[in-house]
């Protein structure tokens, strides 16, 4: 292919040549791509910083480092919006959640599915350039906490960089698609660290951070340099060891906030799993950071200190990883209200002044304005009903918390908590819109309810177990009882105004965990829904002005690009989760499958929309022989171990098995699997969970559920459409 010998940019005309060659239109564009495109990816800071020069690119995850997520471009406007039809389709390889945001440099689009595939395409018409597979330890992938998803790659001068599930980060040769170099980021291999999030490029460094805090780790944020991968630094979220010197500045102060020493068994959690956002002229990353482990203070840190720096914004010298200051959203997090959730920083007016300013909507449910060069709160409201507080006191920046509705560690007694552990925005990105001065924040509507453990939870040697160190909230079991509980779980579109700190409009939806935002020039704001729809809206009062349907769920926040003076507007579609694993009763009433798909539109598009097959029904399932007391133990166990993945009381939201569905010579080999484990499909094995009687136990309990799905069949049907 080398041999071809072009060295010049592939402009439109040059992919439009057919030559004599028969080679597959994919390989020529690959050929071509490796034979004249030697600038493939090459972005740099300065590239990024004057982003809005070539707004017809997405060179970096929110667009620009302010992770305004808005963009220029302007042709599709409310007047034609209308007229927007799939000009092409990709689909992915594996049906489980999609939550990247994709890459789009020079004509060729970066983005990644699930296991952190890494795919290249020609953003013309979705042509496969190539295709890297990191081929994820599949054997580790019940130590995340919420699918195998991947919310994308970074790129800098040459390079494509992802960060693998199970801990590595790798740089890809964009031209070829070839692994450049890999380094694992784990700082302990005893612990159950994977990677979820989209790196950042800053300084010549990615930039990465880690998830798995419910499993129990330490948090930190790792800086590499991305010609070599060599480490530059490496920023600790929370204390280590009590008994050890603090490693810098940032430790000294979080030290202090910490008691007793269970926290450096349990790891102490404050993963930053998804946000950054980065100021070129102050120098400073700002860093989300997330929740304890264990969730419940008690167990914690003795039910005492603000445990710096969990559920907090943390801003950090670029270059070094020095600590530069913090403002805690959450003071000792008791109930997962992380502070990962996107950042965006803007200019506002207030009070007569200009203003520098962090916007941040975290799951504690309060908007916050933040002053970035300081660390100042300037102002913050709830965008949704709350109750674990009631209000943020201004003097201090503190929440002024209600015990009586909150604080389930004090006295002992279950607490409904709202919001619960999803919040009320989690990691579905917002958008910020400077000619409406207007943030589109995907937002939840729940409540939970939150128990303390009287006895100390022991670190369990099984790794895909939760260490949470409470009881949350269990749904119920039949559709019946399901229905009433959906009715006070929904999602909603808020258009906040951050000066005035309300909502100027909203639009509900059915469930929560609906898409995140993009906010255009044309006075658009595009989102997917939950329910399989992509749609537009008027920025500057909510009116839906376009709607076309999207095969399945939409999650992942939408971007726009240009090539050749044509707008694209690009969903990644694909249903999936926490929300439709763990809840996933609850997630049927969106009514869809997970079919993974790149979907872009353009005015006058043409394409057809590809679909996935009806499900099959449910088989005949076997003979209950199980007592009540079997089936009641298998239960606890399943909800204890297996719920994450397949859905609490075994209704799967369909990313992963339902097991009530189970075939035949599943049910005759169901030893097998559970000892056995399922690699491609990441399913670890449990034998060192289970013994025989307790695998038994859970059989029988999928047994019950499935008859039971026999005999509720038209009552789920009528849960689904409402």
């Amino acid at each position: 292919m080398s041999s071809i010998g072009l060295n010049m940019p592939i402009a439109r005309s040059t992919l439009d040549w057919q030559p004599t060659l028969r080679l597959p239109r994919t390989a020529l564009l690959a050929a071509l791509l490796l034979a004249g495109a030697a600038q493939a990816a090459d972005v740099d800071g300065k590239r990024i910083i004057a982003a809005d020069q070539e707004p017809g690119n997405w060179m970096s995850h929110g667009r620009t480092y302010d992770e305004q997520r808005y963009s220029p471009l302007e042709q599709i406007t409310q007047q034609n919006v209308d007229q927007l039809g799939l000009a092409w389709s990709y689909k992915l390889d594996i049906d489980r959640g999609v939550e990247a945001t994709p890459i789009v440099v020079d004509g060729v689009m970066y983005t990644t599915g699930p296991f952190s595939v890494v795919y290249a395409l020609d953003a013309r018409n979705g042509k496969l350039l190539w295709k890297y597979d990191p081929k994820s330890d599949r054997n580790r992938a019940g130590e995340a906490c919420c699918d195998a998803v991947n919310r994308g790659v970074a790129v800098w001068k040459g390079k494509v960089y992802v960060g693998v599930l199970d801990g590595r980060l790798e740089a890809i040769d964009a031209k070829t698609g070839q692994l450049a170099w890999s380094v694992d980021t784990r700082a302990d291999h005893k612990r159950s660290y994977t990677i979820t999030g989209a790196p950042r490029v800053v300084n010549g460094k990615v930039i990465i951070g880690n998830g798995g805090a419910e499993f129990g780790v330490r948090g930190y944020v790792t800086a590499y340099d991305a010609e070599s991968g060599k480490q530059a630094w490496r920023f600790y979220t929370v204390p280590g060891d009590p008994k050890l010197p603090p490693e810098d500045k940032a430790m000294e102060i979080a030290a202090k906030t910490w008691h007793g020493d269970a926290f450096a068994e349990q790891g102490g959690g404050g993963t930053a799993w998804d946000s950054f956002a980065f100021d070129p002229e102050l120098n400073l990353l700002y860093i989300g950071v997330g929740n304890g482990s264990l969730w419940d203070p008690k167990w914690r840190s003795q039910a005492k200190g603000d445990n710096l720096f969990l559920s907090s914004i943390v801003a950090i010298d670029a270059d070094t990883g020095e600590y530069a200051w913090h403002y805690q959203t959450t003071p000792g997090d008791a109930w997962d209200f992380t502070a990962t959730q996107h950042m965006i920083l803007a200019e506002l007016e207030i009070d007569g002044k200009q203003r520098k300013v962090l916007m941040q909507a975290p799951k504690n449910g309060f908007f916050y304005v933040i002053d970035r060069a300081t660390g100042e709160l300037l102002s913050a409201e709830n965008i949704v009903p709350v109750n674990w507080a009631k209000g943020i006191d201004m003097k201090t920046g503190r929440p002024i918390v209600d015990d009586e509705a909150a604080a389930y560690w004090k006295d002992g007694k279950r607490k409904l908590v709202t919001p619960a552990f999803w919040g009320a925005h989690d990691w579905h990105p917002m958008s910020f819109n400077p000619k409406t001065g207007l943030v589109y924040i995907p937002a939840h509507i729940m409540s939970a309810y939150y128990e303390h453990i009287p006895e100390a939870p022991a670190r369990n040697p099984f790794k895909s177990m939760y260490q949470l160190g409470l009881r949350t909230g269990m749904m119920p079991e039949g559709p019946d009882g399901l229905l009433e509980m959906a009715k006070t779980w929904s999602g909603k579109l808020i258009a906040w105004d951050p000066v005035k700190q309300k909502a100027a409009w909203e639009v509900p939806y059915i469930t929560i965990f609906n898409g995140g935002t993009l906010s255009t020039a044309g006075n658009l704001v595009f989102e997917g829904s939950a329910d399989g729809r992509v749609i537009a809206y008027a920025a500057e009062d909510g009116k839906k002005l376009w709607e076309q349907p999207a095969a399945s769920g939409v999650m992942a926040a939408p971007i726009t690009y240009s090539v050749d003076g044509e707008q694209y507007v690009t969903f990644m579609a694909g249903w999936g989760g926490a929300f439709s694993t763990f809840a996933g009763a609850l997630s049927l009433r969106a009514g869809v499958q997970p079919y993974a798909q790149v979907l872009t539109y353009k005015l006058g598009g043409t394409a057809k929309l590809q679909e996935p097959a009806p499900l099959a029904d449910a088989p005949k399932p076997p003979a209950l022989t199980g007592d009540a007391a079997t089936v009641e133990a298998g239960g606890k166990l399943y909800d204890s171990y297996c719920s994450q993945c397949h859905g609490i009381h075994a209704v799967s939201g369909g990313v992963l098995p339902d097991l009530r569905k189970m075939a035949p010579e599943k049910h005759q080999m169901f030893l097998g699997i559970l000892y056995g484990g399922r690699v491609p499909d990441g399913m670890p094995s449990f034998a060192e969970a289970f013994d025989a009687k307790q695998v038994d136990q859970i059989h029988q309990y999928l047994i019950k559920r499935a008859h039971d799905l026999q005999e509720e069949g038209d009552a789920w049907k009528k849960f689904s459409a409402n």
